[in-house]
């Protein structure tokens, strides 16, 4: 059994990446984390994918937790990414953070919650930030 959770630094991010820590021992289940953290552009001292993936995993052996990270890379798409994860024939929940936007910024950007709610084969949770 897997529970997939989208992960992002962000309060929605965290939200999801907490709640899904929740319904993985719940459930006594494996984590998997798409982590779509990204270097900040510009930053005068970039902060690097492999130590964003490191505090992650400390993080989630830490809460005693079975996991596994999957780092997306520039131009990976996320919504691929985690729909990928479900083909495993043991994931049974995605879980997702989702914040509220405009109907115009949505058409614009697209959603990446939108996409996995509508073509997820299995549960998904979604979770907002407190």
């Amino acid at each position: 059994m897997t529970v997939i959770v989208g992960y992002r630094p962000t309060p929605e991010g965290g939200a999801a990446l907490d709640r899904a820590v929740e319904e993985t021992r719940r459930r006594g289940a494996r984590l998997l984390v798409v982590n779509s953290a990204e270097e900040p552009p510009g930053s005068p001292e970039p902060i690097s994918a492999e130590r964003g993936v490191d505090a992650l995993a400390r993080r989630l052996s830490s809460a005693g937790v079975a996991h596994d990270i999957r780092q997306l890379h520039l131009g990976e798409d996320p919504c691929e990414a985690i729909l990928a994860g479900v083909s495993e024939p043991t994931a049974d929940l995605i879980v997702i953070g989702v914040r509220r936007r405009t109907p115009v910024g949505k058409l614009i950007t697209g959603s990446v919650a939108q996409r996995i709610l509508l073509e997820a084969p299995c549960a998904v949770l979604a979770v907002k930030a407190p």
